[in-house]
């Protein structure tokens, strides 16, 4: 199998995203329309597209079954809660008996953005990493440690009581940035523990744009201490629904043909 260089496009035009990104992903590659025999499409945006693309057979497979398929393959994981962290945040346990959705936040992408537009004025993804650079947390989380002296049991003092409960005055943009990311991600984390322990296993797989986030790393890490979860990111996680699609493929499972 020949492997080929992965590309996002915006979401803000379904159609007008998918060939603009089928043009980009033929020229980074040295393709011809002629070499390709195949389109695996996924992905709430694939509802969009009712017709072959470039006249090339066209099939759609279901996001959540994309999501878990894709997650095993890159993390190479018998099982494990697969997230796809995108605008908003879908959550699936997959395994050898299929994939499974069982639930999810709109608290993902669109709320970082959202936020930081904001709090900030910070309108990508980008400059919101780099603002968050040198961000203090303890100027802007109310810790388990503030509220009180005696020790809880399975939360250490450092743990997060309320995300933006302490804001000071004197929080530079660094410390907000921060704690949008740290909101964002401890959400989504938190979901993610309680499905882990709700289907009976400690493995985690995070996939999607945001796992490119550096601050995120850190964020999981400490999540997953406490709660004695295993995060992964594996290698081109921000693909994995793709990834997912072309394995729909591969192994001879239903799609929808389009077209």
């Amino acid at each position: 199998m020949r492997t080929s260089s992965g590309l996002k496009m915006p979401p803000s035009d379904p159609v007008a995203s998918v060939y603009g990104a089928f043009g980009k992903f033929l020229s980074a590659n040295g393709l011809q329309l002629g070499d390709i025999t195949r389109v695996m499409i996924t992905g709430v945006g694939a509802s969009f597209v009712t017709e072959r693309l470039y006249g090339i057979p066209t099939g759609k497979v279901g996001e959540f079954q994309a999501i878990g398929l894709g997650g095993l393959f890159l993390s190479e994981l018998p099982k494990a809660i697969v997230v796809s962290m995108g605008t908003g945040t879908a959550i699936v346990v997959a395994d050898g008996e299929g994939v499974r959705h069982i639930g999810g936040t709109g608290v993902g992408g669109g709320t970082l953005l959202g936020l930081s537009k904001r709090m900030l004025g910070v309108r990508d993804f980008r400059s919101l990493i780099e603002a968050a650079d040198g961000g203090n947390l303890a100027n802007i989380d109310l810790a388990i440690g503030d509220i009180t002296r005696d020790p809880i049991v399975g939360l250490p003092a450092d743990a997060t009581a309320s995300n933006f409960g302490k804001i000071s005055d004197l929080a530079s943009p660094a410390d907000v940035a921060l704690g949008i990311i740290n909101l964002v991600c401890q959400a989504i984390g938190r979901m993610a523990v309680f499905a882990a322990r709700m289907t009976d296993t400690k493995d985690v797989v995070l996939t999607g744009n945001l796992t490119s986030i550096p601050q995120a790393a850190g964020i999981f890490e400490h999540l997953g201490d406490m709660f004695d979860t295993r995060f992964h990111v594996p290698e081109a996680a921000q693909y994995a629904t793709a990834a997912g699609a072309a394995i729909t493929l591969s192994r001879e499972m239903p799609f929808t043909e389009i077209g």
